[in-house]
């Protein structure tokens, strides 16, 4: 075949949507965190290190890579199938309340221009996805978790998808799926994401903290900030009770 006969895939437009705070109002770790306390499987020793290492995180002084191997070890031996569906159970009770219905309206209106929307987090795919499923969309990026025979091994599959390795894994997806950066969009909440927002034509700052908001500002990149769901009955009573 001649190169002129060859079809070429027109490049498309992809919409990049970090999780945390920028889907979800809630950090879905510390979510997880609170809920394992709540139900007798977290002492609250481990409860307030969790919490610590969160404030670490958002002070730009956590050792993400580190934290994530170090979190991943309890895994070890788990089922995966078990995980996966106490992750989904876990979802639909607690996180899916915590979903901005301006960021579901805004993942509705790429896809209705029938771009390539994803979303580009840190966490597993047990929580990830249920989330992408509820929303329509149909790509993930993730923190992959090493499993043999269905099991947890302990293990993370590296680059965990964070900074540089959102990046490694961004750019696979980019060139699978044709995207065209220049006409794309990334949303994030974090300046750790700063990277993944100077590759796309349309960075726009969700919620942002306080360094990606002075960036923001800088560089004249559109902010929006997202009114927070309103809790639900379940949501009232577990905040005060903890």
């Amino acid at each position: 075949m001649t190169q002129a006969g060859i079809e070429r895939i027109p490049p498309r437009i992809g919409a990049f949507f970090d999780m945390d705070k920028t889907i979800l109002s809630e950090n879905s770790a510390t979510l997880y965190m609170r809920y394992r306390y709540q139900r007798g499987e977290m002492s609250k020793r481990d409860l307030l290190m969790g919490f610590g290492a969160y404030l670490k995180y958002k002070l730009g002084i956590l050792d993400i890579r580190s934290w994530t191997l170090d979190m991943m070890v309890q895994f070890s031996g788990q089922s995966e199938k078990q995980l996966e569906d106490e992750a989904i159970a876990w979802v639909e009770e607690v996180v899916v309340h915590t979903i901005y219905p301006e960021a579901e309206r805004l993942v509705k209106e790429h896809l209705a221009k029938s771009h390539v929307v994803a979303i580009v987090s840190g966490a597993t795919a047990f929580v990830v996805r249920p989330i992408a499923t509820r929303l329509g969309i149909d790509h993930i990026l993730y923190t992959r978790l090493e499993v043999e025979y269905g099991l947890f091994t302990g293990r993370v599959i590296e680059p965990i998808c964070f900074e540089e390795g959102k990046i490694y894994w961004l750019q696979q997806f980019i060139d699978e799926q044709a995207i065209d950066l220049a006409k794309s969009y990334f949303y994030t909440d974090s300046i750790t994401d700063l990277p993944l927002m100077d590759l796309v034509g349309h960075p726009v700052a969700t919620n942002p903290d306080p360094l990606l908001y002075r960036t923001a500002v800088k560089r004249r990149w559109p902010v929006r900030f997202f009114d927070p769901p309103k809790p639900s009955v379940r949501q009232r009573t577990s905040d005060s009770g903890c």
